[in-house]
């Protein structure tokens, strides 16, 4: 007897649509953005609508899809979607916020501190020689360095540029020149002990830094100076809940070692992620 089994998988590519974890008010904003920048530069032509381009741009940066999946799912070749992110990218990168416009907006609103943290974004790039200024000896891995500030209650401020591995946090702060801007600004910084010996204020200088003790071989942290390290600590918590928020975006896994493009990508995703938070 001759069984007629159909294939479970034909020829033809299937197209299935899914789910963005995302508002409708960022997809709109989004779409305004594309369609100003279509008319300011008189390039009013695309292949599909700018309401479709944001859909597309936003299903590549929460899920890490495929442009050469969506490209076929839309009619539209790889290349083409690519081109879209990158512009889009660059849109969104235009609008984040610069550090000292960030800090005077803190003090108008009667803010004394932010927090101040230091994050590594992995890279997917094979190791060698000219990599080799990618690697991070504390994280133990090829990665971007990246600074940002926050707000009390965690809410992203101001991102650094993307920088080799191998460059340490201090010397991130102090290329940007953190400390200074800082007390220009009068308010203070409060960071773990990745941070301890950036502010080199004199003794009668109000700190920028606002640091917690570490415990030495030959000198163990007294009782207080461990209660005011547990303090710090439950301080510092929402900074690390603005860098979960924005490493929830899944195309940070699969960034590439080219900085300027990691910067421009990070700080549009700042953009995104406090239009999604300030709903």
């Amino acid at each position: 007897m001759k069984k007629n089994n159909p294939h479970a998988e034909g020829p033809d590519d299937r197209v299935y649509t899914a789910r963005l974890p995302l508002s409708s008010a960022t997809l709109n904003y989004l779409a305004t953005l594309i369609c100003g920048h279509l008319k300011r530069f008189e390039s009013p032509w695309r292949a599909l609508p700018a309401g479709k381009i944001a859909g597309i741009v936003l299903a590549v940066l929460p899920c890490d899809l495929r442009p050469g999946d969506l490209a076929g799912g839309n009619g539209v070749h790889r290349t083409t979607v690519t081109r879209w992110v990158r512009e889009v990218v660059g849109l969104l990168a235009a609008r984040a916020p610069r550090l000292d416009r960030a800090l005077k907006k803190i003090t108008r609103s009667g803010g004394g501190v932010v927090l101040l943290d230091g994050s590594l974004i992995r890279t997917r790039r094979p190791t060698g020689g000219e990599n080799r200024k990618n690697y991070s000896g504390k994280h133990k891995c090829h990665g971007l360095p990246v600074i940002a500030l926050t707000d009390d209650r965690g809410r992203l401020l101001w991102v650094s540029a993307a920088r080799p591995g191998r460059t340490s946090e201090i010397a991130a702060c102090r290329h940007d020149k953190l400390t200074q801007k800082l007390r220009a600004a009068g308010l203070g910084a409060i960071t773990d002990l990745g941070f301890v010996g950036l502010d080199d204020s004199g003794l009668d200088a109000d700190p920028a830094m606002i640091t917690g003790y570490k415990a030495a071989r030959n000198r163990p942290l007294t009782r207080g100076q461990k209660l005011s390290d547990k303090a710090l600590a439950a301080v510092r918590a929402p900074v690390e809940h603005g860098f979960a928020h924005l490493k929830n975006w899944r195309v940070l896994g699969k960034v590439r070692t080219d900085p300027k493009w990691a910067t421009a990508l990070v700080r549009a995703l700042l953009v995104l992620t406090n239009r999604e938070f300030a709903r």
